[in-house]
């Protein structure tokens, strides 16, 4: 072992000398043999991880499965065919679906089978003394025909050997039959089990029993294909719920009796599926992206809804890849004659997964759509307002808290509009809801029967309102979601009582929170739209929990993917029986393309000034004209303490009722409280307000 080692050190030789190597046992230990069990290991682990042995054990458990599930189905169908489990399971899944009259049809066919085989049983004791009477009647006819023909023969041929010469004939043909089965019997014994086998392999191949992953590549990747209902089933199945997978197995036609019609729907397929006893429709809903890549679709090409029927899901399946492309241009820009109809008209926004137009209707319904930031909400609540700008009798108030100029076509167009993101503009905004406000309750103060135009108020990126710290004089903040913010109870009161006369608001905000949506701003509102949103507690908040225990998941969209796909919460839309909101891919209207329906718009009408700002009155201080009108007593009449306001500044309070004043002095500790059975207003409480700020104002500024 040695021989071949290079000697690490050399003593001095001399010419008559040889060199003579010095022991080395570091380089011998260096070079020491690997032991032959780690040689062996390191082989066996190469033989069993390389390519072509897993591709052969494929082979073999592909195969091998064939053949066992093949003889598994061939020995169910046999034992369905001679007993009354087939039937026993069809009862079963109809009984698991309710279906109460296919139980009893399938129940009585049971009754008659069993009947049948009974017979049949009662014959087969007789059948022995049948047989033996049987083969002794054919025997003799058959000898006394050969006979017959024998004699008809010898009579014939004159010959009387020829009696018995057809009994002979037959007995040579019996002869070489068994002569010819003796030879065939070997041949057949041998190869009878292998064509049995090929049989049942044949049958497994059919029915892939094999396991996924010991299919070929071409055999596994079906992405895309068709949908069947053997591939609906299948992807049940497999999701994992126990009692599906075992109602599957027990149902007779393999679980085909769950689904409905495959319907084609649009750019997809859609199918109800009934499931059976034990399985809800939330463990359904809650495995949609297995059950996606189940059908070989993504999770986005899948939508779960509920329909009306109990414990049943619908499935919505798109064509793979359908979903990425885009749909077509909005009618607002291909027909320039369109008009719109505020009340009986709906806005072409887009169209639903199924393909088919997705209208809104807008009368006399407050608005909200949110979503994340850049995902198409603007587009999408400005197409809306675009197609009712084009009804003439309409008013629009339009504050735009971003101002990049998104909403700038709407000048000449709306009477108001603001535009920008700092906390004056939140002021003026403020001042144009409270507007809006004072205008809805001049109308509810009108006569009955008065008729009055539509008033449409938007605030865009109003969550910039909602989170605002700005303060006003009368110490009331303007952001927030308390009941002394100006803006979020100027909101509420529109909700309350707007639609009544005519008076509604839409709003647009991103990424929701209870902080910069409230509660109760949310659920005041008709129509809840959703763009892709980023957990399901943001669904809950923009869509409500009802629409999102149907179905609805916007935060299953996939954000920069899906701009301008919105999910939908609204009576103002057509939605399926049973399903709580609706998926529409939005028409997506560009900045050019609105400018020119604006304009379009703007020729219906006789002309628009539009005002950048709140027009403001000279500056007056509410709370401190209360108290020098209230004098000295110690308590006053709400309607006296109006006249007074009228007669101390008649613009400013020539206009004012009761809801204004209750307005200024709610959430201050000074409201309006009865005394004697009438509201009055009292004068130590409204000092008291005013002693805590630097200074009460003065009731001269009218002048």
């Amino acid at each position: 072992m040695t021989d071949n080692v290079v000697p690490l050190f050399k003593e001095p030789t001399t010419n008559n000398t040889t060199p003579t190597p010095s022991p080395a046992p570091a380089a011998a230990e260096a070079v020491r043999p690997v032991r032959v069990w780690k040689r062996t290991a390191r082989g066996l682990r190469t033989v069993v991880t390389h390519e072509r042995t897993r591709t052969a054990a494929r082979l073999v458990a592909r195969h091998g499965m064939y053949v066992l599930g093949g003889t598994r189905i061939t020995v169910k169908r046999t034992w369905d065919g001679r007993t009354g489990s087939r039937y026993e399971r069809m009862i079963r899944a109809a009984e698991a679906a309710g279906n109460w009259e296919e139980a009893k049809e399938w129940e009585d066919r049971l009754t008659r089978f069993r009947a049948a085989r009974h017979h049949r049983r009662m014959d087969l004791l007789k059948a022995p003394q049948d047989a033996a009477r049987s083969a002794l009647f054919g025997t003799g006819l058959t000898v006394g025909g050969l006979l017959a023909l024998g004699i008809v023969l010898a009579i014939a041929n004159k010959d009387v050997r020829d009696v018995v010469a057809p009994i002979a004939a037959v007995i040579e043909a019996i002869r070489w039959i068994v002569h010819v089965g003796a030879v065939v019997w070997g041949p057949a014994v041998t190869v009878g089990p292998w064509l049995a086998l090929l049989a049942l392999w044949g049958v497994g191949r059919q029915r892939q029993t094999a396991p996924q992953w010991a299919l070929p590549a071409q055999q596994r990747d079906d992405a895309g294909a068709p949908i069947t209902p053997s591939i609906v089933v299948t992807a049940l199945r497999d999701l994992g719920i126990g009692p599906l997978r075992g109602a599957i197995k027990e149902m007779g036609d393999a679980g085909a009796g769950m689904l409905g019609p495959i319907r084609i729907a649009g750019c997809g397929v859609e199918v109800d599926v009934t499931l059976p006893s034990g399985v809800s429709t939330a463990e359904v809903q809650g495995r949609r992206r297995k059950l996606a890549e189940n059908l070989a679709r993504h999770e986005h090409e899948v939508f779960i809804t509920l329909p009306t029927a109990a414990r049943t899901v619908r499935l919505w399946i798109a064509d793979s890849g359908a979903l990425d492309e885009p749909i077509g241009p909005s009618p607002l820009t291909t027909d320039l004659t369109a008009t719109a109809n505020y009340k009986t008209g709906k806005a072409p926004w887009g169209q639903d997964l199924r393909g088919d137009a997705a209208r809104m209707s807008l009368y006399q319904r407050m608005v909200l759509i949110t979503g994340l930031s850049n995902q198409g909400k603007t587009a999408a609540l400005r197409a809306l307002a675009l197609w009712l700008a084009l009804d003439r009798t309409v008013e629009f108030r339009i504050a735009d808290l971003k101002g990049v100029g998104d909403w700038g076509m709407f000048d000449g167009l709306a009477t108001t509009l603001i535009q920008g993101p700092t906390d004056e503009h939140v002021i003026e905004a403020t001042e144009m809801v409270e507007g809006l406000v004072a205008e809805m309750e001049r109308r509810i103060q009108a006569p009955p029967g008065t008729v009055f135009p539509p008033l449409v108020g938007i605030v865009d990126e109003a969550q910039v309102a909602f989170m605002c710290p700005a303060v006003g004089d009368d110490k009331r903040p303007y952001g927030g979601s308390k009941a002394t913010s100006r803006y979020f109870m100027a909101v509420r009161k529109i909700h309350n009582q707007g639609r009544a006369v005519d008076v509604v608001l839409w709003e647009g905000t991103q990424d929701p929170t209870d902080q910069n949506l409230p509660k109760l701003v949310r659920e005041g509102a008709h129509t809840r739209v959703s763009l892709v949103l980023g957990t399901e507690s943001q669904a809950r908040m923009a869509l409500g929990d009802k629409a999102v225990d149907g179905g609805a998941a916007p935060h299953l969209l996939r954000q920069g993917l899906d701009k301008g796909t919105v999910v939908v919460a609204s009576d103002g839309i057509t939605i399926p029986a049973g399903q709580a909101s609706i998926t529409v891919r939005t028409h997506y209207v560009d900045t050019d393309q609105a400018t020119a329906v604006a304009d379009r718009a703007k020729a219906l009408r006789d002309g628009v000034t539009t005002a950048h700002t709140v027009a403001r009155g000279p500056a007056v201080d509410p709370l401190a004209d209360i108290l020098t009108v209230l004098g000295d007593n110690p308590r006053v009449l709400t309607q006296d303490v109006l006249k007074r306001l009228a007669a101390l500044n008649e613009d400013a309070y020539g206009g004012w009722s009761f809801l204004d004043l209750k307005r200024v002095l709610e959430g201050t500790g000074a409201e309006p409280y009865k005394s004697d059975g009438r509201m009055v207003i009292g004068r130590d409480r409204v000092a008291r307000v005013l002693a805590g700020r630097p200074d009460t104002g003065s009731a001269s500024a009218a002048e």
